[in-house]
């Protein structure tokens, strides 16, 4: 959707705990980013999960214009946090837009705190995405302590939430309003704002105008083959 509000910053650092979706919007962002004829660069930093990584869609990407950067032993399943030491580039080259999609907790988002002296030099915004359906993310206390500790390890506060609330192929618009619930709690406590609300087109065509934050459409790329 053309008139979707996206993210205005240069550098984009999505966070969340596992299955949380972080992955999906970071591919859903750069290609919608791209379409709009913007230069991106998407870092996939997951150092943690070796599966549903956004690096498996790298042809997707660079056919759209993507240049992907990722640690060398992407597709492997070999926990080494070996990152290109050329991923500076992105840094350096402020023509371009930057997505960066962080490992699921504050393990993977410890990765970050090596770039922290560039990230202050720049325009960024670090998105904290939430599943209110996925194991660790259905309370308040919950969110708010990973949070906390992506924030510590990271040493980047984030300055939005996005309401990524799913139960995969059975969602319903419900669901995303006990995302909004948890969230609003989230919120609250911590004083940061729902910035960013992510549904598929049938789903959010449901929602209620009462939701919070900017609604940003996504389509589901990180389907495994065989399911």
């Amino acid at each position: 959707m053309q008139n979707e509000k996206l993210p205005q910053s240069r550098i984009l650092v999505l966070v969340g705990n596992y299955g949380s979706g972080k992955t999906e919007i970071s591919l859903n962002l750069a290609l919608k980013l791209a379409r709009r004829g913007e230069k991106v660069t998407l870092v996939d930093l997951d150092i943690v999960n070796p599966y549903f990584r956004s690096s498996e869609r790298t042809n997707l990407l660079e056919e759209n214009g993507v240049k992907v950067y990722a640690p060398s032993f992407a597709m492997t399943t070999v926990d080494v946090p070996s990152l290109p030491a050329d991923i500076q580039a992105v840094f350096a080259d402020k023509s371009r837009r930057v997505i960066f999609d962080v490992g699921g907790d504050d393990t993977g988002a410890a990765a970050l705190g090596q770039y922290k002296p560039y990230f202050d030099q720049d325009d960024v915004e670090v998105l904290f995405v939430v599943n209110a359906f996925r194991p660790l993310s259905g309370d308040p206390d919950a969110v708010c302590d990973l949070l906390l500790r992506v924030a510590g390890r990271s040493r980047l506060q984030p300055s939005a939430l996005i309401n990524n609330a799913n139960v995969a192929w059975e969602t319903e618009a419900e669901d995303l309003a006990r995302g909004e619930e948890l969230l609003a709690a989230v919120s609250k406590r911590l004083g940061i704002p729902v910035g960013y609300l992510c549904a598929k087109a049938d789903i959010m065509e449901k929602l209620p105008d009462s939701l919070s934050g900017e609604r940003i459409t996504i389509d589901i790329l990180m389907r495994p083959d065989w399911l």
